[in-house]
């Protein structure tokens, strides 16, 4: 990997919006630092990188911090501008592939955790259909994006693919909590065969969290959510 010795990343380890940074850095083989941040007690460095959202990922290059995952990786790749590149660098396409970052963080993956903190079958099984029915119209984005290769962003992982593949654990811990499947052969093969890609690609390795930490972590995440609010009567 390139020598980048003042390239710091601050985040937490289950933290998929993290996880983008850090899949950034890897695809352009920059070396950088890791400082796992306790969102409990945030440090002094978070506090000052980030004043105005308080909050992880914050990539910091020298003495300049960048905040918001997707930013940080529009940063990434215009910095370390060697290949491969992470964007698309037709206009058109590059327009299309922030659509769909886009589409995942404010359409998708509010009802995607919503599963996660649902009570009540209803609830849950309405935000079930909506995510599926989104990942149908992300299934269809592969296939344009995508034009035959591995790849949303073509032969090697790009823009679309760190934003959604961030969520694949996520995706699973869900799968297992409640006996579901939410990518699955009938309705997203491409989908599926993606995911394994995804996962299995160097930059990603040591990077994706177990699902069975992840697990453990949203267990506990619930039952606080839980009791912080509880069901009125």
């Amino acid at each position: 990997m390139a020598e980048s010795s003042e390239v710091k990343v601050l985040g937490t380890w289950p933290s998929p919006f993290v996880m983008r940074a850090r899949i950034a850095l890897n695809i352009k083989q920059v070396n950088y630092a890791f400082l796992e941040e306790d969102l409990g007690a945030k440090s002094e460095l978070l506090l000052k990188s980030n004043p105005v959202h308080k909050k992880v990922p914050v990539l910091i290059n020298g003495d300049k911090p960048i905040c918001e995952s997707l930013i940080i990786v529009q940063y990434i790749d215009d910095v370390w501008s060697s290949a491969p590149s992470i964007l698309p660098s037709d206009p058109y396409d590059q327009a299309i592939a922030r659509f769909w970052a886009a589409y995942l963080d404010e359409k998708w993956f509010p009802a995607l955790k919503g599963i996660l903190f649902a009570e009540g079958e209803d609830a849950k099984k309405a935000l079930v259909d909506q995510v599926v029915e989104a990942l149908m119209l992300v299934e269809e984005a592969f296939g344009k994006c995508s034009k035959g290769k591995p790849f949303f962003g073509g032969d090697q992982i790009g823009y679309v693919d760190i934003a959604f593949g961030c969520f694949l654990g996520l995706i699973r811990v869900i799968e297992k909590f409640n006996d579901i499947k939410l990518l699955y052969q009938a309705k997203t093969p491409e989908l599926v065969k993606w995911a394994e890609r995804f996962c299995q690609h160097p930059a990603v390795n040591g990077v994706m969290p177990e699902t069975e930490e992840l697990a453990e972590l949203a267990k506990i995440l619930i039952v606080k959510m839980r009791a912080a609010n509880p069901p009125k009567s």
